[in-house]
């Protein structure tokens, strides 16, 4: 049956490239579905801030009238100015399990790439480092999560079928919590904050860590910024991010740790798992989806480890381990048994060794595909 492709040209059919993964995951156990406001904000040239160094282009293929995939092409010019990569991004890939599908979306991105003088494609990848990065290859029968991609298995082997390889992995863990705080772990916390003269910031509502909020975005760009295609983010990004996220924000599941003078010296954002909330209300707010997810923020037994960083200028001083003392003191009063670590490069070290205190298990993996051209 004829395969055509389709650009993405008005609001309509950005519609229906945001909608096509609810349809082909629809009832799959392990699917978790983004927030579709998310989706259109992210995807939306009036909206999302980095398409102020961003071009992107998205596509659509049919068999006959019936949608059976899409992809994102992104051309991020302040990757390609830092990294010195010629590279063009592919990202939102989602495709019927047909060969024939998958390589025609893929040549939409590759064919728009060499046009603009690219040497390779890589992804998936998002705009940013915030958003959604990393084909799943291993742990396909795990429950994903709201800071990642779900896929189907015939999606890296078909890459690969189609002249793709491993450029780079993340690993994901997960971390069973004790039920008290680890005496090593409170005794290696309290010499730390004694030692370096540390604060723990006292939080009770969302609005007492907006005055924080620049600093963790300074701090993720300076932290983050030798990771695999990390691009600083921008002041508009910075107000974007915090005005779209952090009112969400649980803050005793926050922790955040500053020194004498009271700059931020390292911190944790995680959020009770918002997973099955998600799959109940299909990723839509209203008018009944709101409700699961205040429940799961209310009551829940597994989190969601999002973002960690510490000052550079304190990394391997044991920062991290009283950023995770406080979690996991709150962890355990609130009967957290087991926690998502989300995403980290397989060879960031340090972030692994923050798990040393901890049952873990490494149950997925998840990859950036590369096609030179």
């Amino acid at each position: 049956m004829a395969i055509r492709i389709e650009e993405v040209k008005d609001r309509h059919q950005l519609d229906l490239f945001i909608h096509f993964p609810y349809r082909l995951y629809k009832g799959n156990p392990y699917y978790v579905p983004p927030l579709r406001f998310d989706e259109e904000a992210t995807l939306s040239k009036d909206k999302n801030p980095a398409f102020d160094y961003c071009e992107a282009r998205y596509w659509l293929a049919y068999q006959q009238d019936k949608i059976v995939g899409r992809i994102a092409g992104i051309m991020n010019h302040a990757y390609i100015r830092k990294w010195k990569n010629n590279y063009m991004r592919f990202g939102w890939i989602d495709f019927v399990e047909d060969l024939e599908v998958a390589r025609l979306l893929l040549k939409k991105v590759e064919d728009w790439a060499a046009g603009k003088g690219m040497t390779a494609v890589h992804g998936p990848m998002g705009f940013t480092d915030l958003d959604h990065e990393g084909m799943l290859v291993q742990g396909f029968d795990q429950l994903g999560t709201l800071a990642t991609i779900y896929n189907h298995p015939y999606y890296p082997e078909m890459l690969q079928k189609l002249g793709y390889s491993k450029d780079i992995d993340w690993l994901e863990y997960k971390i069973k919590l004790p039920k008290t705080v680890p005496e090593r772990l409170e005794k290696i916390a309290g010499i730390v904050k004694k030692r370096l003269d540390l604060q723990i910031v006292p939080l009770r509502k969302p609005k007492d860590v907006l005055p924080y909020a620049s600093e963790i975005f300074q701090l993720i760009n300076s932290s983050y910024a030798d990771l695999y295609g990390v691009v600083a983010l921008t002041e508009k990004q910075i107000e974007y991010y915090t005005k779209q996220y952090f009112s969400f924000i649980r803050t005793d599941f926050v922790s955040l740790v500053t020194d004498a003078s009271g700059k931020l010296a390292g911190f944790a954002i995680t959020m009770p798992s918002l997973s099955v909330a998600l799959q109940k209300a299909r990723g839509k707010l209203f008018p009944f989806g709101f409700i699961h997810l205040l429940k799961a923020l209310r009551k829940n037994k597994v989190g969601d480890l999002y973002l960690i960083a510490v000052r550079k200028d304190l990394q391997g001083k044991g920062v991290n381990a009283l950023v995770m003392y406080e979690l996991t003191k709150s962890y355990v009063k609130f009967g957290i048994e087991y926690a998502e670590s989300n995403p980290e490069l397989e060879d960031n070290r340090q972030v692994q060794a923050l798990w040393e205190y901890y049952d873990v298990q490494q149950h997925k993996r998840r990859r950036c595909f590369i096609k030179h051209l």
